[in-house]
């Protein structure tokens, strides 16, 4: 017995990349696009804009020719993070803000109550079989 025949494929060529972005979201406003990035290749500078804020960042890499305005971009959302630990760990002393997560009451979350919702008279008579055993698993099957 022979071998198939291979289909005679025709080259596909490189795949296309797709070009990395040069406009951001904007970690300060939230705007989406509203950050763009130049790259002065000669200088090896790279400056960053917000055009709803008016954020202005400049940043110059090591990189030199490898450089592109993603790097910009994450040296300085790198440089925002390490700005807002410092003042964090700067006020150490003081209280630490409140959480806004809600405590919820035994009774409550147990009863299924919405938010904002009270327990009334109803509820506490409400019967919780959390902690009582599982009666089909003690059920046993008599031959």
């Amino acid at each position: 017995m022979g071998k198939r025949k291979k289909s005679s494929r025709t080259p596909q060529g490189p795949k296309k990349r797709e070009p990395l972005a040069t406009t951001f979201k904007c970690p300060f406003c939230n705007h989406e696009s509203s950050v763009t990035v130049q790259i002065d290749k000669k200088n090896h500078i790279g400056t960053l804009d917000c055009r709803q804020c008016a954020q202005h960042y400049q940043a110059s890499n090591d990189m030199k020719g490898l450089m592109q305005p993603v790097d910009v971009y994450f040296e300085w959302v790198d440089a925002c993070e390490e700005v807002a630990k410092n003042e964090a760990s700067s006020t150490t002393g003081a209280e630490p803000a409140p959480s806004t997560r809600r405590e919820f009451t035994s009774a409550g979350s147990r009863a299924g109550l919405a938010p904002g919702e009270k327990v009334t008279e109803e509820d506490r008579g409400f019967i919780d079989d959390e902690g009582a055993e599982d009666a089909e698993a003690d059920f046993e099957l008599e031959e």
